[in-house]
């Protein structure tokens, strides 16, 4: 006994014990215990608890290695199986800490979450605190760091932005909620209602769905100013907050934006993420399934506030006259949100039922074109015939559009020289399986194209449709697009987009009637509400000039929407946003085999994208449908797809790792796996299994 406290060469002591040395991050104490490598994880953090004598509930704390970043979670392990030995250091702090959550509306709150908790896990738990279902379509983001500001400068306007946010609501966990504002640290017990039988609720003021958040705070003092905060959109206060947040200024930095994704598979404290970080909670996949305003008021929000920042910052394109109709679409949205309730009681249950006729209308585009087949598939397929002007730029430079009789059966275009010739040959064919279809529109120009980039085996042809109408415009494009998933007229979801596609035309419709445009007032701050490159197209013009000459143009295309209730508005605006070219591609930087310079990689819930990143058009596309399996070369970040029909796809990713990449295509297969009929919960081991790749 008497050799026991002699200590080795080796720092081991004659008894065979070692001295593993820890810190308590509580406490900020340093520990050492005498202990061997047969210890289990549980006995070394209940020797230490006996050891610190103090009094505290320890219950949330668990070990932290700091040089293998790995949390020590096994506690029936050894220290042994762990590999720990004497040279390490563990960190013995608590599971859940703060971290600062900015919510796609810009506002930022403070949440308590479980840095040990595998990413997609914390964000299901985060969901389910603010009552956001399907959070598997939700992830979290690193904040975007602008080259051109030094990091002090952007520190400052980091929290000069933070303070502009006003009062911050702190979800403590799904069990608490933590209000700092005018009743400071007041903590208010909830049970973290998240519905599955999804009764919907109503609010008794404005007839609006009440969501069980607004539950929450039904008997807190946050309820007499604001019930469903996180429901309710707020008007931008001020023009310098656009000028504040970075705008990527091209298409390689908006996919350098992509490399911040978390990795799914991995914990908050895994991937450097401290306590009080700033991440942004995001729309990571752009399909967005059951999506009910009923049961959805914060989730609908919150999308609509993605899709209206995306809009202002410009991470996507649009046209002029889309943007006038997004900005009198926010303008409405607006007024809606802060009229008084006196005003909203007594059109409540009218505005519900509008609410049920016309978001039936929209259900099958929100959810990302996702529809099911009826009996016509097997009895008739519809057809389109008509004349349509055909153009093939890559061929006939210097030639315009020729007029053809083109018909539409199945997916299949054919252009005759005229009616007479339908019942011979084609002098064109083209199958439309597989190919891009982009919208090139003009309303007051009354110009109606689709572009077509159809695939062949060495890339993609482009042919251009102009349509004489919008009526005929709205056929051929309904068609085209589900020609391109491979559907035909048949399927149910046809008439549905070709209405969808006129309502969406309507809305650019500019009706100048100076009986019906109400006077101009201040109160529209037109700088808030359409994003600067459109403001600066005015430079060389008076301010005021510029202000009324946009109100103007906003207040004649409110006329449009001015009828919406305050949710089928917002609702309308995220089907206006999902019809935009550019809608839900994701772009990384790549390097394609056979290639030496880089090039963009797109990726969307239903195909893959080659893309030009000085053009943005597409060089080749690979559809999900047609993919056998993809692998990942970890070593050298290579990817390969594998397809049915046509050649594998390789490419190296660049200036990202490719699990960013990995875990987009397993997300959107697994997105694509989601059925009505099933219940909520999720399958959280085939999501690992698509998109960790080795755990």
């Amino acid at each position: 006994m008497a050799l026991d406290g002699i200590r080795m060469p080796d720092g081991c002591y004659a008894d065979g014990t070692w001295e593993l040395k820890m810190h308590v991050t509580d406490l900020n104490k340093d520990v050492s215990l005498r202990v061997t490598g047969e210890i289990h994880i549980g006995g070394v953090m209940l020797k230490l608890v006996e050891k610190l004598d103090v009094k505290k509930d320890w219950s949330d704390h668990a070990l932290w290695w700091e040089k293998k970043k790995t949390w020590l979670l096994k506690t029936h392990w050894t220290l042994d199986k762990y590999g720990i030995q004497a040279d390490a250091r563990l960190l013995f702090t608590p599971q859940h800490k703060v971290l600062r959550l900015q919510l796609p509306n810009m506002k930022h709150m403070k949440v308590k979450v479980n840095f040990s908790d595998r990413v997609f896990k914390a964000v299901s738990d985060i969901c389910k605190t603010f009552n956001i279902r399907h959070p598997e379509e939700l992830s979290l983001l690193r904040k975007p760091r602008d080259p051109k500001k030094k990091k002090k400068k952007l520190e400052e306007s980091e929290e000069e932005a933070l303070e502009l946010e006003g009062p911050l609501l702190t979800p403590g966990s799904a069990s608490e909620i933590i209000y700092i504002g005018p009743v400071k640290g007041s903590i208010y017990s909830s049970p973290g209602l998240y519905s599955k039988t999804m009764t919907p609720t109503y609010d008794s003021r404005d007839g609006s769905p009440l969501s069980p958040t607004s539950a929450w705070f039904g008997d807190s003092p946050l309820s007499e100013g604001n019930p469903s905060i996180l429901a309710v959109s707020q008007p931008i206060s001020s023009p310098d907050i656009l000028v504040k947040l970075y705008k990527p200024p091209s298409l390689l930095d908006k996919a350098k934006i992509n490399q911040g994704w978390l990795d799914s598979s991995r914990s908050l404290m895994e991937q450097d993420v401290k306590e009080n970080d700033v991440l942004l909670l995001r729309f990571k996949y752009h399909s967005f399934f059951d999506l009910n305003p009923k049961y959805d008021a914060i989730r609908v929000n919150q999308l609509y506030e993605q899709a209206k920042w995306a809009i202002l910052l410009e991470e996507i394109e649009c046209t002029e006259e889309e943007m006038m109709m997004f900005a009198a679409l926010q303008y409405h949205i607006n007024k809606l949100s802060i009229m008084s309730s006196d005003n909203h009681m007594n059109n409540s249950e009218k505005e519900v039922d509008e609410v049920d006729a016309a978001l039936s209308d929209l259900e099958i585009t929100l959810e990302g074109g996702k529809t099911s087949n009826t009996l016509g598939d097997i009895t008739s397929i519809p057809e389109l015939a008509d004349y349509v002007k055909v153009f093939k730029p890559k061929k006939l430079t210097l030639k315009g559009p020729k007029q053809y009789w083109c018909t539409f059966k199945d997916i299949t275009i054919s252009c005759y020289k005229s009616r007479e010739e339908a019942h011979g040959i084609p002098a064109h064919q083209m199958n439309l399986r597989g190919c891009e279809v982009t919208p090139d529109v003009n309303i007051s120009g009354q110009k109606f194209n689709i572009k077509l980039l159809i695939p062949v085996a060495d890339g993609m042809n482009e042919i251009w449709l102009r349509c004489d109408t919008e009526k005929q415009y709205a056929q051929w494009m309904a068609a085209c697009r589900l020609a391109s998933k491979g559907k035909t007229m048949a399927d149910s979801s046809y008439n549905l987009e070709v209405q969808n596609i006129l309502s969406f035309l309507k809305m650019q419709h500019m009706n100048p009637d100076p009986q019906i445009i109400e006077p101009i007032t201040t109160d529209i701050n037109p700088e808030c509400l359409v994003s600067p490159r459109y403001l600066k197209k005015y430079k060389n013009k008076q301010p005021g000039y510029i202000r009324d000459l946009i109100s103007a143009r906003i207040l004649e295309a409110h006329q449009n929407v001015a009828q919406m209730s305050l949710i089928e508005a917002k609702m309308r605006f995220i089907q206006a946003w999902q019809s935009l070219p550019e809608f839900g591609i994701t772009h990384f930087l790549a390097k394609f085999q056979g290639s030496k310079r880089e090039e963009l990689i797109g990726i969307t819930y239903n195909r893959l994208i080659r893309i030009d990143a000085s053009t943005r058009d597409a060089i080749k596309t690979w559809r999900f449908s047609n993919m056998k399996q993809w692998n990942v070369n970890w070593e050298i970040k290579m990817v390969t797809v594998e397809f049915a029909d046509e050649p594998s796809l390789s490419f190296i990713c660049a200036e990202v790792d490719c699990k960013v990449v990995h875990e987009f295509i397993g997300g959107y297969i697994f997105l694509s796996t989601r059925a009505k009929d099933q219940n909520e919960s999720l399958d959280e081991e085939m999501f690992y299994k698509l998109t960790s790749g080795w755990v």
